[in-house]
């Protein structure tokens, strides 16, 4: 007897396939010392004014009383009316660069701007920001954790530091601008002193002392917040670093941190560096840094050999092993790893991964970010204390370099070809847990999968590329932000220097 089941009535068959954020989970190290170390800023934090306009908006708010929603109308009007002065006022190619959501009002923006369809949130095709709350979905963690913002009941109130009269000052015709709901150009005209790019930024003052945790020319560590002391610590290192190898960067601010502190013996040897707290984490985060960006590359790679769900280049398990496998060389993984460059020198961290990529002609190449890996493993067994804590991650952390330093310790005198296989199982094996880690229903009762890359009959098919960049570490805002406060200065041909006012504020001169 045959027996039909249909249901239950509230399920619909099937998997809805979404993309899914991390699928490796390998950057979790990363993001929560990161999190840690740089409080108040995040990777998409761009603006000091910003901070220093949400600001005046909640001592407005206050003042007026103004609930949840009457701020978010006017916060989305506002920023409306920044992102047309900056248009106005602003040159692209100057620093620094032009306001948020500047795209979608230059649209709108003609003889006059019609705040109304570009501020709400119901004409979709005029809107500047489908984000009910708009940049303020940037700003909003780092603006509370620094302390210029606190919510009360959806609203924007003050923080425990209070927006100073001038910078509420500064904002006061931008609030009576976004009140009007036509704005001539000319009247945009009129807002110079709002543009990113303005000569004077009464704002500048006040969050240098917030961002460095200096009041009056002075540090006191009993009357600030213990994110207060970590950021500060942040900025003063960068100081440093920029200080010591600022000629030598290029302008990229990452690597000139990495020169003083991943290698080197400065971190122990510096009289600034060395009395730093959790200068020690930040080389651990910084070491641990290459071998997520080497996991990303990898899987990144292995996915864009894949092909779509229509059976155009799907891949069974052996094919993606050999994806792998054929960029292997014929030999051991023992002579693999003699030919690394050594990852210690005088007792200290020798700049062996940035050794490999200097001498990689693409750092996609498989084979370089094997390196990668195999040098993350050998780290395991130089790094002492916190820089060896922060360099592991928690005992959970799958895919870490202590995992690749056992990987060596059992392929050891077996060929490479073996070792690229189990790293292929590996991310197959991790990205498959993440997914049901991740699995949600729906609305309908359908199972949500939050993944690019799907088994069917034993082929793998995607439905879309992953991203292969770096995990930000925050130091390109760390530096973003230092420059916007006059802390340190970058020539045209890379070189950065720390100003005066940044030696004395950071007090990291000699």
């Amino acid at each position: 007897m045959t027996t039909l089941v249909e249901g239950p009535d509230w399920s619909v068959r099937g998997l809805e396939q979404r993309s899914g954020r991390y699928p490796l989970q390998v950057e979790a190290p990363i993001l929560r010392v990161v999190e840690l170390l740089v409080p108040g800023i995040s990777t998409v934090t761009r603006y000091i004014r910003y901070y220093a306009l949400y600001s005046a908006l909640a001592a407005h708010a206050a003042r007026q009383g103004l609930d949840g929603a009457a701020c978010q109308r006017l916060l989305r009007r506002c920023e409306v009316v920044l992102a047309g002065v900056s248009l106005v006022h602003d040159h692209p190619e100057r620093w620094p660069g032009m306001a948020h959501g500047i795209d979608r009002v230059r649209l709108s923006l003609g003889d006059q701007l019609e705040l109304q369809p570009v501020a709400g949130v119901a004409d979709k095709e005029r809107s500047y920001s489908p984000r009910p709350w708009g940049f303020w979905a940037q700003y909003g963690g780092p603006s509370t954790t620094l302390g210029t913002i606190s919510i009360d009941d959806g609203a924007l109130r003050p923080g425990r530091h209070a927006c100073p009269v001038e910078v509420r000052e500064l904002f006061t015709p931008l609030v009576r601008a976004a009140d009007s709901d036509l704005l001539p150009t000319a009247r945009l005209g009129e807002l110079a002193s709002l543009a990113m790019q303005a000569a004077d930024l009464p704002e500048v003052p006040w969050l240098r002392g917030l961002f460095t945790a200096k009041r009056e020319g002075r540090h006191d560590p009993q009357t600030w917040e213990p994110d207060d002391r970590r950021r500060r610590a942040t900025f003063r290192m960068f100081g440093r670093a920029t200080l010591l190898h600022g000629s030598q960067a290029g302008g990229n601010w990452e690597e000139c941190v990495r020169s003083a502190v991943a290698f080197g013996d400065q971190v122990e040897n510096d009289p600034v560096l060395s009395a730093l707290p959790h200068v020690l984490g930040w080389r651990g985060l910084l070491l641990r840094n290459y071998s997520v960006s080497a996991w990303r590359r990898l899987w990144a790679g292995l996915v864009r050999s894949i092909g779509s769900a229509e059976g155009e280049a799907d891949r069974s398990h052996d094919e993606l092993r050999a994806w792998l496998v054929d960029e292997m060389p014929d030999a051991s993984l023992r002579v693999v790893l003699n030919e690394l460059p050594d990852t210690m020198a005088g007792g200290h961290p020798a700049p062996a991964e940035r050794q490999v990529l200097e001498t990689a002609g693409d750092r996609r190449d498989p084979l370089v970010n094997v390196k990668l890996l195999l040098l993350g493993g050998l780290r395991e067994r130089d790094l002492t204390g916190e820089a060896r804590a922060t360099f592991l991650g928690t005992s959970n952390d799958i895919l870490n370099p202590l995992w690749v330093s056992r990987l060596i310790v059992d392929h050891i005198d077996r060929p490479m070809h073996d070792l690229a296989e189990r790293l292929v199982d590996d991310m197959l094996t991790q990205s498959r847990r993440v997914a049901l880690a991740k699995m949600r229903p729906d609305g309908s009762g359908r199972m949500r999968v939050f993944s690019r890359i799907h088994e069917r009959g034993g082929r793998y098919y995607k439905t879309g590329d992953e991203g292969d960049g770096d995990i930000g570490t925050r130091l390109h805002q760390v530096a973003d932000f230092a420059r916007q406060l006059g802390l340190v200065a970058l020539a045209d041909d890379g070189t950065a220097t720390v100003t005066p006012l940044g030696l004395e504020l950071l007090e990291v001169g000699e």
